[in-house]
C-alpha cells in the first residue's frame, strides 16, 4: 500500500514541477556557431607593395569582417551578412567592384554580381549593369522580388528602376588607378594582341547561428573587356554557390577558367558526393584542376569550417568566427 501511495505522489509531483519551470527562450546568438570569410581578389600581388598601400587593404578587409561579424554575432542571417559586407566592398575604390570597377574597352564600366541562399538554393544574378551603385543588392532583389534568377544589361537596369534602387552616373565608378590600368591594357593589346587577365573580385560567404549558409560575389569584370564579355561571378555554380548540405563558396580569378570547371559547384559536389572535407575539395579543384595562377576560392562549411585557397601569388582575404578567429592576409 505504501509503495502505491509513493508511486502516485511521484506521478503527480513531477508533472507539476515541469509546469512550474519557465519556458525555454531562444538560444543566445553569441553562444551559437557562426563563421564568415571574405576576399578582395586574387592574382599577381607584388610583395613589395608599398607599406601604406598594404595597410589600406588590410584595414579595409578588417572593416568588412567587422561588419559581417556584427550581423552574425547578433543573430542576423548569413544572407544579410554577406550582402552588407559586399556592399561595403563595392563602395571601396581599392577593389574591382562598384566604385573601383575596371574599365571596358570603350572606357565605361559594366558590373556583375550574384547572391545565393543555401537554405533553398534560391539565388539572383545581374550582369552588365551601368548605373546601379550596389549590384549585390539588385541581385538579391532578383532573387526575392522576381520569378527569375539572372538578369542582364538593359533588362536588369529596367528592373533596377522598378525596384527603386540607388542609381549613379556611369562616371561615378571612375578612378584614376583603373583608368591607368585600362591604358596599360590597351598598350599591351596593341603589342601582343592579348588582353590583360584580371583576377580581381570581391566576395563573402557565411554561416549564421541558425545553421544557414549564404554566398555573395561582385565584380567590375575584366579590364579592356568587350563584346559583352561576362566572367564567372554572376554564373551560379561557377563563381558563386551556397548549399546548406555542403558549403557556401565565392571565387576570384580568371573567369573563363572558373566557368569551364564550374569551380564553386564542383567543390560542393566533392563534399556532398565524394565524402571530402571542404578543405580537401577546395585544394583538389584549385590546385589540381585549375592552372597555377588562375585564382582562388573562399568557403564556409555547414560545420563552420573556413577555407581560403588560392594558386596565385596572393589573395586579399579575411576570416572571422565565433571561436575567436579574426585575421586578414594577402600573401602568406
Amino acid at each position: 500500500m505504501r509503495s502505491l501511495v509513493l508511486s502516485l505522489a511521484v506521478f503527480l509531483f513531477f508533472p507539476l514541477m515541469a509546469l512550474a519551470q519557465p519556458a525555454a527562450g531562444p538560444a543566445d546568438p553569441a553562444a551559437q556557431k557562426w563563421a564568415l570569410a571574405i576576399h578582395g581578389g586574387a592574382g599577381t600581388i607584388p610583395k613589395n607593395l608599398p607599406e601604406e598601400q598594404k595597410q589600406q587593404y588590410l584595414k579595409s578587409l578588417s572593416r568588412a569582417l567587422e561588419i559581417g561579424r556584427d550581423v552574425l554575432k547578433g543573430g542576423g542571417t548569413s544572407l544579410d551578412a554577406v550582402e552588407k559586407v559586399v556592399r561595403f566592398l563595392e563602395d571601396d575604390p581599392l577593389f574591382n567592384a562598384g566604385k573601383g570597377a575596371v574599365y571596358t574597352h570603350e572606357g565605361t564600366h559594366e558590373l556583375d554580381a550574384a547572391i545565393m541562399d543555401g537554405r533553398d538554393l534560391s539565388c539572383g544574378s545581374v550582369a552588365g549593369l551601368k548605373t546601379v551603385r550596389h549590384p549585390i543588392s539588385l541581385a538579391r532583389l532578383v532573387k526575392e522580388k522576381s520569378p527569375h534568377v539572372f538578369m542582364v544589361g538593359e533588362g536588369a537596369e529596367a528592373f533596377a528602376t522598378e525596384m527603386k534602387v540607388e542609381r549613379v552616373k556611369n562616371t561615378w565608378f571612375d578612378t584614376p588607378v583603373r583608368r591607368r590600368q585600362l591604358q596599360e591594357a590597351l598598350d599591351e593589346e596593341r603589342k601582343t594582341r592579348q588582353g590583360k587577365k584580371d583576377k580581381d573580385t570581391v566576395g563573402a560567404v557565411a554561416l549564421d547561428v541558425h545553421g544557414n549558409l549564404a554566398a555573395a560575389t561582385s565584380t567590375g569584370g575584366l579590364t579592356n573587356k568587350r563584346f559583352g564579355r561576362l566572367g564567372d561571378v554572376p554564373v551560379i555554380g561557377a563563381g558563386t554557390y551556397a548549399n546548406n548540405r555542403t558549403a557556401a563558396l565565392s571565387a576570384t580569378g580568371i573567369g573563363e577558367e572558373f566557368i569551364k570547371h564550374t569551380v564553386a559547384h564542383d567543390i560542393s559536389a566533392l563534399v556532398e558526393y565524394g565524402g571530402l572535407t571542404l578543405q580537401q575539395a577546395a585544394d583538389r579543384v584549385i590546385h589540381e584542376k585549375l592552372k597555377a595562377g588562375d585564382g582562388g576560392v573562399i568557403g564556409v562549411g555547414r560545420d563552420g569550417a573556413i577555407v581560403l585557397v588560392f594558386n596565385s601569388e596572393g589573395m586579399y582575404r579575411g576570416a572571422v568566427d565565433s571561436g575567436g578567429r579574426f585575421e586578414v592576409k594577402i600573401w602568406e
